[in-house]
């Protein structure tokens, strides 16, 4: 069974934009080669990446760019070769390549998908949809990079979680520009 796994970046009080929607403020931290070189080791999976509309609207405006490139070449490169599905129930066509557009329920979707013998699943960003499948219990793990920044409002990433889901810190680890990756395992009840 393939897993399905969320990568996001939070402010240190929990928001994972601001409170206009914005993530600008993830990258506007002094640049970090060894976080860069990570971020970059990770988009060289071959795992099937789920955005909502949002999301994918804001990646596909910018990672095929020559812009994108030419900031992190292997996340751009990744992230345009990579099986892509975005969920919505308003988008009428998905543009960027290897895209597949998926109008129906999510939770239904996403359950079929990790039945199929593929490459894993990633959320980047895309907070209704985390909040959803973690509280369907479709979540395996949680990679979360903490932003030394504090915002003060904007949309957490569980936002009408229900039901308490328990988590197992698998590692940690600091870099120099402030940022702390911390990858969590769920653990399932059973």
């Amino acid at each position: 069974m393939r897993t399905l796994n969320v990568f996001n970046n939070i402010s240190l009080d929990g928001y994972f934009v601001d409170a206009h929607g914005d993530m600008s403020w993830v990258y506007s931290m002094k640049p970090d080669p060894e976080l860069d070189a990570f971020v970059s080791n990770n988009a060289q999976g071959d795992g099937v990446l789920l955005f909502g509309r949002i999301t994918y609207d804001m990646m596909a405006s910018y990672r095929p760019t020559e812009q994108a490139r030419q900031a992190m070449p292997a996340v751009a490169d990744g992230m345009n070769r990579a099986e892509k599905v975005v969920f919505s129930r308003t988008m009428k066509k998905a543009t960027w390549n290897n895209t597949r557009l998926i109008n129906g329920n999510i939770v239904d979707e996403v359950r079929k998908m990790k039945k199929e013998p593929a490459a894993g699943m990633v959320i980047l960003g895309s907070g209704s949809i985390v909040s959803q499948l973690t509280q369907a219990g479709l979540v395996d793990s949680f990679q979360v990079v903490v932003v030394p920044v504090i915002l003060g409002s904007g949309r957490k990433m569980f936002e009408g979680m229900k039901d308490r889901v328990r988590l197992s810190l698998q590692n940690s680890r600091s870099f120099r520009n402030g940022k702390v990756v911390l990858t969590y395992q769920t653990v399932f009840a059973g």
